[in-house]
């Protein structure tokens, strides 16, 4: 599995916080695949971290919402009956994109009363799960989806309890 990130806002954070995400990150996504059985090998997941200006611009051009939000995903395997249906997944594959706005990330943080660190990684595990198919659209996905988000934020320490 490899994870590509590019941070537009670089000059905010200093060196090490910034490896030390994307380390987080990394075992993050690692994680959410290994929860669901998804294979592992070969995959490729792209993260853009950047701010609301950007993410906003996005939304207006990918979901015709012209709001900035906090998290956008771009699944490779999503499809319409234009789309070419996409062969064995275990043979390596791009998953898609996630675009976080750190803007709304610090701003989600302060009000929920959480790390910074917290925030961006439920936001990045929340993208992982709508790359691998799951879905908010009723209760019972959203609760589905809420379980294994928190089951993978906590085995790392990034409970809603403990920032």
């Amino acid at each position: 599995m490899e994870l590509f990130i590019v941070n537009e806002l670089a000059e905010e954070l200093e060196e090490e916080k910034e490896e030390s995400w994307q380390l987080l990150l990394e075992q993050l996504a690692f994680a959410c695949l290994e929860e669901v059985e998804y294979p592992v090998d070969d995959v490729e997941i792209s993260l853009l971290l950047t701010n609301d200006h950007k993410i906003k611009e996005l939304n207006k051009s990918y979901r015709n919402i012209d709001k900035a939000t906090d998290v956008l995903s771009f699944a490779m395997e999503e499809q319409s009956d234009e789309e070419l249906d996409f062969d064995d997944p275990t043979e390596g594959q791009i998953l898609g994109d996630i675009v976080i706005s750190l803007d709304r990330a610090k701003e989600q943080a302060e009000e929920y009363g959480h790390t910074l660190e917290r925030e961006l990684g439920f936001l990045f595990v929340h993208g992982m799960f709508h790359l691998l198919g799951y879905d908010h659209e009723t209760e019972e996905e959203k609760e589905e989806m809420r379980v294994l988000e928190e089951k993978v934020l906590n085995a790392h320490g990034l409970s809603r309890d403990e920032g």
